[in-house]
């Protein structure tokens, strides 16, 4: 639900200060641990641009109705759809829509939420619209990891970051920066015993331990979620990770984390997750 109440005032000040002084960018990618906010503010800077009301934007004008409700022509919002990836499919039929003019205003309002999420083919599309924009266009990129974006598109965008003073646990530090979004976080909530079966199952697949199959049938039941089940994957490289560091466990590590890398392959093949622990337990005993 978009709430333009709810939105960072700092970097709204910021964007008004440009609106007001004909010197908004072309491109922006906002950077925000909650993406939620980063898009309510990129929808009130498009309420700022068409507003009719006196106190802009006051949010209840005709146009800013039309655009908090999804159906504005000159606002654009493209996001994953609950897939797991941002395609090209999604991007290239934006090249068209760009190029159109404004139907109701001056400028066009393009937004791409979980812009982290966006393949290759998908980015390199977007990187030749944000390069030659044929219509007067204001691309808004949302992301909750900014290295997760193409230096490409970095260079080509003004960068604002919401959380430069913000505070956070070392748990959710760790997961914001392996693209965990805010949401995401409050979904995880306590994770105690999803935790114990994560450190029981790759302890046994160290040993070779058949248990480790059993331990991953486990975990299937337990994370019964897309966010839960890539909080284990996480946690199972990070375990590996620790591993690699260390002087006792390093050759585990390095193979860990290669076959955890062959299961990201396949999880973004749609391979199902309770294939995906069976091809790790399998795989590791060999």
């Amino acid at each position: 639900m978009i709430d333009i109440n709810n939105i960072s005032r700092k970097q709204a000040d910021f964007l008004a200060n440009a609106y007001n002084k004909n010197q908004l960018a072309h491109s922006y990618l906002f950077v925000d641990n909650d993406e939620t906010r980063a898009l309510n503010t990129a929808y009130w800077l498009a309420c700022l641009f068409n507003c009719t009301g006196e106190n802009k934007p006051d949010g209840t004008c005709i146009n800013c109705q039309q655009i908090l409700s999804g159906n504005h022509p000159d606002v654009l919002l493209v996001k994953p759809e609950g897939r797991q990836t941002l395609g090209i499919d999604q991007i290239r039929p934006l090249k068209e829509e760009l190029a159109k003019s404004p139907v109701e205003s001056t400028r066009r309002f393009f937004l791409i939420k979980d812009a982290q999420k966006l393949t290759l083919p998908a980015a390199n599309a977007l990187l030749n619209l944000l390069e030659e924009p044929v219509a007067p266009v204001v691309s808004i990129l949302i992301t909750n990891n900014v290295d997760q974006i193409l230096p490409t598109i970095r260079s080509r965008t003004q960068i604002i970051k919401f959380n430069e003073n913000e505070k956070r646990d070392d748990r959710q530090s760790v997961l914001i920066e392996n693209g965990f979004s805010v949401e995401e976080l409050e979904e995880l909530d306590d994770t105690k015993k999803v935790d114990q079966e994560i450190k029981y199952f790759y302890q046994e697949l160290l040993e070779r331990n058949d248990l480790a199959l059993v331990s991953a049938h486990k975990l299937v039941d337990l994370a019964n979620t897309t966010v839960l089940q890539n909080y284990v994957l996480l946690m199972l490289k990070l375990y590996a990770q620790k591993d690699l560091e260390s002087s006792m466990n390093q050759r585990a590590g390095a193979r860990m984390l290669e076959y955890l890398i062959e299961i990201d392959k396949m999880k973004f093949s749609n391979v199902n997750f309770r294939s995906l622990l069976d091809y790790l337990a399998l795989k590791w005993r060999r």
